[in-house]
């Protein structure tokens, strides 16, 4: 059986899952806190497939820690992965780490958002948006 491995959002502990149990609800082995909920996940190139692929509508940061606008906009983004608990799954990648995502996706600015449904991307907005801004497009992203 495959196992894909995600960091908790909580306690940053590396926890194996099970890929084919990479939708259910899981709790991370440390901290015991949900690992796919109420906050963005680390999204690598091992467990990408498997976020993606979810039933859930997936929403992906594409970003770098040397980007000022990308840190400026992480705690919209993590608002916004508060405000829609499970109902949507909110991803970062950070793009240093993971440059075979980033090239796959053409990411050539950042931050860069991309939301998908059932393992294709519906949408795709580039840079920093105050919360409202975030929200509304959001919002027409997940309708389509």
């Amino acid at each position: 059986m495959d196992q894909l491995h995600t960091r908790c959002p909580h306690c940053h502990a590396v926890n194996r899952l099970p890929a084919d149990k990479f939708s259910d609800i899981a709790n991370c082995g440390k901290c015991k806190e949900p690992l796919l909920s109420g906050k963005p996940i680390e999204g690598t190139a091992e467990n990408f497939e498997a976020l993606i692929g979810s039933d859930q509508p997936v929403v992906i940061d594409f970003w770098a820690p040397w980007c000022s606008p990308c840190v400026g906009f992480a705690p919209v983004f993590e608002q916004s992965a508060q405000n829609r608990g499970e109902a949507v799954r909110f991803v970062k990648v950070n793009t240093e780490d993971e440059q075979s995502l980033a090239a796959r996706f053409g990411i050539r600015s950042i931050p860069c958002i991309m939301v998908f449904k059932n393992g294709e991307a519906v949408d795709v907005i580039n840079g920093a948006l105050p919360q409202s801004h975030f929200e509304q497009w959001l919002d027409t992203a997940l309708a389509k």
